[in-house]
């Protein structure tokens, strides 16, 4: 009986043939453009190319230029510091406002509308509205100096130590709505029983997150943190709209460091290693989410 079960069972690689048929195109785009483009551009990134590709190897040239210049460095520093404050207060925040709203308050629809309304702005309308608002003549600065406090300053878009924070703060603005929307599904998506088992046992409320609904949101908060990290990594629009990388290079991030030198400067060797050194960046993100989501799953299962 199990023979004639298993002779009856259709193929594993004939099973739902019409939606692989249909996704080879998608297949087809993902290796040639994709991963295609992905090695292109690591090949040329060991070249001397300047305004067109040429095949003019020079080793790890382009790396060591590129560990060398000022600007990069800077531009690795101002990456790590807004990506880790990133990515603590994009979760922390957008937690927090996923737990009130999921208390059943009352116009929760208008308020998540309103909390998830900066989400579907540009990144561009994003920097150009906070430039405004953190201009010291007209911003927040002259406001609370017009209501009598005359010493105040809080120009941080104009100050080279702290204008990353001034970037950070338009980026929490932005996307912290979608966290909060991602985290308020987790949280309906946990059993009422566990909630009434905890009050039973008189487990304070700030324990049964802690303890109960957080690990049991594990997979929200992985998919969340990875969408976060890729935001961070090319995080671009927000610093070209808000400072273009100034005061001097106080701002700088690698995305416009590539952008810069692939378009402006000319040099498409320097931005082919500086934009592999971002595919190396994305795939330290991406590698460890994916061991997490299915060689994790596997071994559990």
């Amino acid at each position: 009986m199990t023979g004639q079960a298993q002779a009856g069972r259709p193929n594993k690689l004939l099973r739902n043939l019409n939606a692989k048929i249909a996704s080879i195109p998608m297949i087809l785009t993902a290796l040639v453009i994709f991963v295609g483009g992905t090695l292109w551009t690591v090949f040329y990134s060991f070249t001397n190319s300047k305004l067109l590709p040429r095949l003019s190897f020079v080793g790890f040239d382009q790396y060591e230029r590129l560990w060398a210049a000022p600007r990069w460095v800077t531009a690795i520093e101002n990456l790590a510091l807004y990506g880790i404050l990133s990515l603590i207060f994009s979760l922390v925040i957008g937690f927090l406002l996923a737990a009130l709203m999921d208390q059943k308050i009352r116009f929760e629809n208008t308020f998540r509308t309103i909390f998830l309304y900066p989400f579907a702005l540009s990144f561009i309308v994003t920097g150009l509205v906070w430039q405004w608002v953190l201009n010291p003549d007209f911003g927040i600065q002259s406001v609370v100096r017009s209501l009598g406090w005359t010493s105040f300053t809080f120009n941080p878009l104009y100050t080279p130590e702290i204008v990353i924070y001034g970037i950070l703060i338009a980026a929490l603005w932005q996307g912290t709505g979608l966290v909060m929307c991602l985290m308020l599904a987790g949280l309906r998506g946990i059993d009422e029983d566990i909630w009434k088992a905890a009050r039973v046992d008189g487990i304070p409320m700030w324990k049964t997150y802690l303890l109960i609904v957080i690990p049991m949101m594990r997979p929200v908060f992985i998919t969340t943190i990875v969408i976060i990290a890729s935001g961070i990594v090319k995080v671009y629009d927000l610093v070209v709209a808000q400072t273009s990388g100034g005061p001097g290079i106080a701002s700088e991030v690698p995305a416009k460091y590539v952008y810069d030198y692939m378009f402006q400067a000319q040099n498409l060797g320097q931005g082919f290693a500086a934009s592999t050194m971002m595919l190396v960046t994305v795939a330290i993100i991406i590698v460890p989410w994916a061991y997490l989501e299915f060689g994790g799953g596997r071994k559990r299962g």
